[in-house]
């Protein structure tokens, strides 16, 4: 009840004219992205006009079937750009699907397209084996700053692909896991004597 209540106070506090605005800016946002994105990406669902609607769902299939790269690949490496991946594999597997807000601003959606269009340069890279850039993502700075590093390629196109990475880093906390193993294996980490306690 209490999501219902959020959901009032938002449509309440911006009024048909703000609902409306908010409404325009996230379709338009989407459709810029997906402008911008069309010659690097597949765009899925568009209407007769060519445009979408507040989504943009960017097709991996086929960059999976001809270069090996995945949705989770594109996910683990936005983080090194300090993004959060869009949602994968809805509504349709293979795919992310970018929803951009009414509150992103130009530069925000300018950053992630930057981002979008230099993993998709990396992706060639896919096909000099497993030892790349993608596969590898993220890299947080421990590894970015150990004595030893074991990649072909240079640290500097681990953790600064853009230039605007210099002035704007979020470092990743936790490097690439093995998402299948974590789920069928679980473990407690709770305290060993957590059960004594409560």
């Amino acid at each position: 009840a209490s999501v219902l209540t959020i959901t009032y106070a938002y449509i309440s506090l911006l009024g048909f004219r703000g609902l409306r605005r908010a409404s325009e800016v996230a379709i338009l946002s989407a459709n810029y992205i997906a402008k911008r994105l069309e010659p690097y990406y597949s765009i899925l669902y568009r209407g007769k006009s060519g445009y979408i609607a507040h989504e943009c769902i960017l097709d991996i299939r086929p960059l999976e079937r001809e270069l090996g790269v995945t949705c989770e690949d594109i996910a683990k490496r936005l983080m090194d750009f300090g993004i959060h991946s869009p949602t994968m594999a809805f509504p349709v597997p293979g795919t992310l699907m970018v929803e951009p807000t009414e509150s992103e601003s130009l530069g925000e959606l300018e950053r992630f397209i930057a981002a979008m269009i230099c993993i998709r340069s990396e992706m060639e890279e896919l096909q000099n084996g497993e030892d790349n850039v993608l596969k590898n993502a993220p890299h947080t700075v421990l590894e970015l700053s150990a004595d030893e590093w074991s990649h072909s390629y240079s640290r500097e196109k681990a953790a600064f692909a853009l230039p605007s990475l210099r002035r704007d880093k979020i470092w990743p906390a936790v490097a690439r896991i093995d998402n299948v193993y974590g789920d069928r294996n679980l473990f407690c980490s709770c305290a060993p004597d957590w059960h004594a306690e409560a």
